[in-house]
């Protein structure tokens, strides 16, 4: 997901920074600080996991351009949503665009569903024309595979 992102960034003539933990060849590699710090747009693709939760915090918020963007499409908990909602709020950074949040549906108190320049969108990013129409093409194919009595994909 990160290379499409990528591809289609280098493709309106941006520079692309890529921050991994495994390097990606001719893609520009840099410190997660160094990135944050010369990025106008960070966008996140990464698992989560114990080393990446709130991966972006009060700290790292701080090394980004007041003009800077976040997107996350990857996972809610890569965010600290209350540093982020400050963050917005006191403009450390211009915007965000999340479609995960790390509570799906949010609460009401979520302090992002009120802060300034942020847009959040119902966990769809995935939902392409293809992608929907491959679900679709699977779910027809997993209904005449069972009718026939030989269902795939079981489970126990």
């Amino acid at each position: 997901m990160g290379r499409a992102v990528a591809d289609i960034a280098r493709a309106f003539g941006m520079k692309t920074l890529v921050h991994s933990r495994t390097p990606v060849a001719d893609a520009g590699n840099v410190s997660l600080n160094e990135l944050l710090a010369n990025s106008d747009v960070v966008s996140l693709h990464c698992p989560l996991t114990p080393e990446t939760k709130h991966l972006i915090n009060a700290k790292t918020l701080a090394l980004m351009k007041p003009a800077a963007l976040l997107l996350n499409t990857s996972r809610g908990p890569l965010v600290d949503e209350i540093a982020l909602a400050s963050a917005l709020n006191n403009g450390t950074i211009a915007g965000a665009a999340l479609d995960v949040l790390s509570v799906e549906p949010p609460p009401a108190e979520n302090p992002l569903l009120h802060a300034r320049n942020c847009i959040i969108t119902p966990h769809n990013a995935w939902g392409t024309r293809a992608a929907r129409s491959r679900l679709l093409q699977i779910a027809v194919d997993n209904v005449k595979s069972f009718l026939a009595d030989s269902p795939k994909n079981v489970v126990n």
